[in-house]
């Protein structure tokens, strides 16, 4: 069988148990065949086994069986939250699938370019598995091209890049996007990974890549005529909350750090965002939007 179709059967068990939480095989079984899933064959008991195995090592998603009801279920639903790996992988794995059963309308489907610098994933992914140093060739925008041996600690896609987050000789972090890299070496170096070490709460406080000493702020926005929805249903931020609602606004906060990142996202919605708090945010963010004027 096909990787593809193997996968979009993984897909599928995942996705029906995360919808119905329990089924007994007969259940499981009979919605499997309702769905076409393998042309209408049945599924076989030692083939749903396998799965599970398969399922627990992609994407470290436990399926038990309830020995009173005989029901399965996903024991661990919390690896598949919405910040997880596993969960990314899901969603990519479960549109790769569509996309492949779409061949046929494939003129009619408008996608995004896909991320940029993906050519140096592998190497960096095994020297991250390995604890190995990676010499790097790295030049920024409008500058001179430099090696630089570093500490791969985690990567990061925002907006359609890689970034990686490694520790240089000096002990700081450093955030590399993978599309201004020239060229990528593993060395036989190792280092050690700091035990304690959590790469999303390294990124926590912070919007996007850019990380640096921005002093923590208690942000409040105001979201105007089509925001608040479009807020409540893709967060800026895990830290929003909603304060206050009326018929011609809504008022969220944020506990962040307000790098350029962040308020360079909060001026993508024109209009649509004020920011109330604190006031020299407010300040920047007018100054910014005057600069912004002189151009035009």
């Amino acid at each position: 069988m096909k990787p593809a179709k193997i996968f979009r059967q993984y897909i599928w068990i995942i996705n029906t148990l995360r919808a119905y939480r329990q089924l007994t095989f007969e259940e499981l079984n009979k919605r499997w065949q309702q769905d076409g899933v393998a042309d209408g064959c049945v599924l076989q008991r030692s083939s749903f086994n396998r799965h599970r195995d398969a399922i627990l090592d992609m994407f470290g998603i436990i399926i038990d069986c309830d020995k009173k009801t005989y029901k399965y279920y996903i024991r661990n639903k919390n690896v598949l939250s919405d910040d997880s790996i596993e969960q990314w992988l899901l969603s990519t794995l479960a549109v790769n699938g569509v996309l492949a059963d779409s061949a046929s309308v494939k003129e009619r489907l408008v996608l995004e370019n896909a991320p940029a610098g993906e050519h140096y994933l592998d190497i960096i992914i095994r020297a991250i598995r390995t604890d190995r140093r990676l010499r790097i060739g790295y030049k920024k925008f409008q500058a001179e091209g430099y090696e630089k041996v570093v500490c791969p600690y985690a990567l990061k896609l925002f907006r359609q890049r890689w970034y990686l987050l490694a520790r240089i000789d000096n002990g700081e972090m450093r955030v590399y996007a993978l599309d201004r890299m020239t060229m990528v070496e593993l060395t036989d170096d190792t280092f050690k990974m700091p035990e304690n070490f959590s790469p999303q709460a390294y990124f926590s406080e912070f919007y996007g890549v850019l990380t640096n000493d921005t002093p923590m702020a208690h942000v409040i926005v105001r979201a105007h005529k089509w925001m608040p929805n479009y807020l409540r249903t893709l967060p800026l931020h895990h830290s929003q909350r909603e304060l206050a609602s009326t018929e011609d606004y809504t008022d969220f906060s944020y506990d962040i750090r307000p790098t350029s990142d962040f308020l360079g996202e909060l001026l993508r919605y024109s209009e649509g965002i004020e920011v109330l708090e604190p006031l020299d945010l407010r300040d920047r963010m007018r100054q910014m939007i005057a600069d912004t004027l002189k151009r035009y």
